[in-house]
C-alpha cells in the first residue's frame, strides 16, 4: 500500500511537468503563429503560384507544359546576356566588397589617426537616398560631365562612360562606395570580439602579422566572412535600381542584368517566362549560398567546438 502511494506521489509531479510544459508550447504556437501566418502568406504561397506559372501555358487556359517554359527561357538571347553579364558582375563585385571591406576595417582596427571620420566617412553611402547617388554618377560620368572635363584638360578624349564597355567598370564602383561601410562595420566588429589572450599568446610566440591573420583571426572571422558574402550577393542582385534610374529599360548589352530581364518580362506580362527565369534564379541562389555554409562550416567548425 505505502509502495502504491509512493509511487502516485512520483507521478503527480511528472504529470505537472508534462502540463506545464505543453502549455509553454501552446503559449509558443500562440506568439509565433502571427509570423507563421505572414511567412506562409507573403512568401511560401506566392512562391508556389510562381512555380505554377512557370508549369503552365498561361494565367487563363493552365494547361500544363511542364518544363516546356524553362526550355524557352534558357534558349532566349536576351536571358543568356542577362545571366552572362549578372554573373560577372557579382564575381567581381562581391570578392571586392568582402576583401576591400576587411582591410579597412584592419586598418581601422589599429591606432590609426582620425580613425572616426575615416568611419563616418565610409558609411555616409548609406545615408544617401539611391536617387541623389545616382544624381552624383550621372554629374561625374556623364558624356558632358566632370571626369570627361578633367580627361579633355589633360589632353584625352571623351568617353561615353554608360554606353562603352566601361559601363560596367562605372556600376562596380558605384556598389563598391554603397556598400563597403556596412561591410566594414560589420568586420570590426567580428575583430573586436576575437579573444585578446589568444593574440597576445600568438605575440609572445613570435607569430608573424600574416600568421596570426591566416591562422587565429581568420578562423573567428569566418562566419562574418559568410554573412557579408551573402549579403553582398544579394545586394549585387538588386544593384538593377541604380542601372535603371542611370539608362533606363534597355540599357547598354555590358550592364543589361537578370532584372532587366525580368522587369521587361513583367512590362510585357510574360508571366510564363518571368516565372521560370526566377526559379531557375533561385535554384543557382541555393546552391551558391548552401556552398557557402558548407565552407564556413569547415573552416569555422574548430573555434565552434
Amino acid at each position: 500500500m505505502k509502495a502504491i502511494q509512493k509511487e502516485k506521489r512520483m507521478k503527480k509531479p511528472k504529470t505537472r511537468t508534462t502540463r506545464r510544459l505543453r502549455k509553454q508550447k501552446f503559449c509558443s504556437g500562440l506568439f509565433l503563429a502571427p509570423s507563421l501566418l505572414g511567412v506562409l502568406l507573403f512568401f511560401i504561397l506566392p512562391f508556389l503560384v510562381v512555380i505554377f506559372y512557370s508549369l503552365v501555358d498561361n494565367p487563363i487556359s493552365k494547361n500544363f507544359v511542364l518544363l516546356e517554359n524553362y526550355a524557352k527561357v534558357l534558349q532566349n538571347a536576351a536571358f543568356k546576356t542577362a545571366v552572362k553579364n549578372t554573373a560577372m558582375f557579382s564575381a567581381i563585385a562581391v570578392p571586392l566588397a568582402v576583401v576591400l571591406s576587411l582591410i579597412l576595417a584592419m586598418v581601422l582596427d589599429t591606432r590609426l589617426p582620425f580613425r572616426s571620420q575615416f568611419r563616418t566617412f565610409f558609411l555616409s553611402p548609406m545615408m544617401v537616398p539611391v536617387a541623389s547617388i545616382v544624381l552624383i554618377w550621372q554629374v561625374l560620368f556623364h558624356y558632358n560631365g566632370a571626369i570627361n572635363e578633367v580627361m579633355l584638360a589633360l589632353g584625352g578624349s571623351k568617353i561615353d562612360w554608360m554606353k562603352s564597355q566601361y559601363s560596367q567598370i562605372v556600376v562596380v564602383v558605384l556598389f563598391l562606395w554603397k556598400n563597403l561601410g556596412y561591410n566594414m562595420i560589420l568586420f570590426m566588429a567580428a575583430l573586436s570580439s576575437i579573444p585578446k589572450d589568444i593574440l597576445e599568446v600568438a605575440r609572445l610566440e613570435s607569430a608573424t602579422p600574416l600568421q596570426t591573420f591566416f591562422y587565429i583571426k581568420m578562423r573567428y572571422l569566418s562566419s562574418t566572412i559568410l554573412f557579408v558574402t551573402i549579403m553582398s550577393l544579394i545586394s549585387s542582385f538588386k544593384v538593377f535600381r541604380e542601372i535603371y534610374l542611370l539608362t533606363g529599360d534597355h540599357p547598354y548589352d555590358a550592364i543589361y542584368m537578370l532584372q532587366h530581364f525580368m522587369n521587361n518580362a513583367f512590362a510585357s506580362l510574360d508571366y510564363q517566362r518571368l516565372s521560370a527565369a526566377a526559379i531557375l534564379m533561385s535554384l543557382v541562389m541555393i546552391v551558391i549560398i548552401g556552398t557557402l555554409f558548407l565552407v564556413e562550416n569547415h573552416f569555422g567548425k574548430d573555434v565552434e567546438g
